[in-house]
């Protein structure tokens, strides 16, 4: 029967739920269990999807298609596991579930309330996550005390009466604030958080404290009393040199001690690997600096999962990636010399709209013509082929129809149709919805012998990587790029999956994103690939 580990959050936001969920799922694997994990978004909206990154940082996407929170990307990064859209819900699905069912006739003519019929659905929701593991790791967003919150408080206080008692455990993150005018560290907001769960009917079992200052001892156990726990159940988490050190940290504050006694299993995680990759990071022997020209740099949560794409790659190359964040209207300005000048590698990355396009062009036609290594990614890819064809083949306006939806030679267009990720045929036009009409998930591509892409993923004839893209590189223009000495090394069923310059130290652009199957223990190929030249860049 799977065990399951509800993870909330008290006093404040962005205490990091998300990571603490996901190492505790990772000492569990390491351990040898089956693990996967849960996050529960109160919010109304289905899904993320159409939400602002500057509302709500980076939409991550899982293999069968599903726009989800990007706790799901930190996840799959620490437990090396490829999760679904059942690991992602929120109150927007929960409701739109039984809405339907009452239309449909499926609770037989009942008055619909939040109790039973909301929290069962929460329920039913949560134990199909958890089917077929040993542990599931359920993540609940928010604060304790919010009202949108209290549905899903409610499911995981039945479930604790519903399953055996050794099979749900209550883990509390909360923050032990210090006030540098009294030098004191504060454990009353914590007490305040712990009296809401236990009026709501949940009493946690584990207390993870954020903290800036060590714990005295004298402090835990006056946690430990006021708020019920035993007290090598009051757990320090402090900052972190890197999110990937908290496992480790977890462990040597004994939480090993309080997981094996609830669930009277024996731990012996093995974390050698875990903690070289980690050394690595912290004390790497190598440095390289990569130009990451995008046009969200205010907010570095949108472009989450490729930053960790990339530490993951220094992390197996022993080497430190120092960012230099390039702001695509700044090369506008004052040109891609001045902005990119000192950096080893070259970095475009995707984003939707048209601002700051000329200055992602500018960095594209720098890498090119100094022979610097370069990745595009997704509109990175496109634009390189934008660049290619009005800078090389002097189509002078040569454009995407996402930028010019009139253009004579759009050599990114949007295809009338194409299978998506579950088979059916999509239809699209420029003024669907933008929403409803991605290539979303994941699909299979081949690289072209003798090429990067096929150096960079192996023997294998077919990979897979994901996508979050309307737009498709035009074939008509193919032939005429290929003459020129542009190679189309990875295709999709005749979609154009990847490019690169033939003349080109290393220059690849690829439509899928794949910083969303990169993992700390598994980097993904063209990613370290494309490190591993940053590296050579220097030498």
């Amino acid at each position: 029967m799977t065990k399951f580990i509800f993870v909330t959050g008290g006093v404040l936001s962005s205490l990091g739920k998300g990571i603490t969920s996901a190492s505790i799922a990772t000492i569990l694997k390491q351990s040898g269990l089956k693990v996967s994990m849960l996050k529960i978004d109160p919010y109304l909206n289905v899904d993320p999807g159409t939400m602002s990154p500057l509302e709500h940082g980076e939409v991550f996407v899982t293999a069968d298609g599903a726009e989800t929170d990007l706790d799901l990307g930190h996840y799959e990064r620490f437990i090396d596991a490829t999760l679904s859209a059942k690991n992602n819900f929120t109150t927007g699905q929960v409701y739109q579930s039984v809405i339907k069912r009452e239309r449909e006739g499926g609770y037989l003519g009942k008055t619909i309330q939040v109790i039973p019929h909301v929290v069962d659905e929460i329920k039913n929701r949560i134990l199909n996550a958890g089917e077929g593991h040993d542990f599931l790791i359920v993540e609940l967003g928010g604060t304790v005390g919010d009202i949108e919150g209290l549905p899903f408080m409610e499911a995981i206080r039945e479930l604790r009466h519903d399953l055996p008692k050794t099979n749900t455990m209550n883990m509390h993150v909360t923050l032990i604030p210090y006030i540098a005018a009294a030098g004191e560290l504060k454990t009353k907001p914590s007490q305040h958080s712990v009296q809401e769960l236990r009026r709501i009917g949940i009493t946690p079992h584990v207390l993870v404290c954020r903290t800036e200052q060590d714990l005295p001892k004298d402090l835990k156990r006056k946690l430990a009393m006021s708020c019920d726990v035993e007290y090598d159940a009051v757990i320090e988490c402090g900052d972190a040199a890197s999110i990937y050190q908290v496992p480790l940290n977890f462990i040597k504050e004994g939480i090993l001690n309080p997981l094996s006694n609830h669930f009277n299993i024996k731990l012996k995680p093995n974390m050698d690997k875990w903690s070289t990759l980690v050394k690595h990071i912290i004390l790497p022997q190598h440095e390289v600096s990569i130009a990451f020209v995008g046009k969200y740099l205010d907010l570095k949560e949108s472009y989450k999962s490729l930053i960790e794409a990339l530490v993951h790659a220094g992390a197996h190359l022993n080497t430190r990636i120092n960012i230099n964040w390039c702001d695509s209207e700044r090369i506008e300005d004052v040109g891609a010399y001045e902005v990119i000048q000192n950096s080893d590698a070259i970095l475009v990355a995707g984003g939707f709209g048209h601002r700051g396009v000329k200055g992602k062009l500018e960095a594209i036609k720098y890498a090119r013509e100094n022979k610097v290594p370069y990745l595009g990614i997704c509109l990175g890819m496109q634009l390189a082929i934008v660049e290619y064809c009005r800078n090389v083949l002097e189509i002078e306006d040569a454009n995407s129809i996402e930028f010019d939806a009139d253009s004579k030679n759009p050599v990114i267009y949007l295809i009338d149709e194409f299978i998506d990720q579950s088979g059916e045929k999509q239809l699209r036009t420029h003024e669907s919805p933008m929403g409803g009409t991605m290539r979303l998930g994941e699909y299979p591509f081949e690289p072209k012998e003798g090429t990067k892409l096929k150096k960079a993923y192996g023997d294998e004839d077919i990979y897979y990587e994901r996508h979050r893209h309307r737009y498709e590189a035009n074939p008509k223009y193919k032939e005429a790029l290929e003459n020129a000495g542009m190679i189309i090394s990875g295709q999709s069923n005749g979609l154009i999956e990847a490019v690169e310059i033939k003349n080109h130290p290393w220059f690849v652009g690829v439509q899928f994103h794949p910083e969303f199957t990169s993992h700390l223990e598994t980097p993904n190929p063209i990613i370290l690939e494309f490190v591993k030249q940053a590296t050579k860049n220097i030498n």
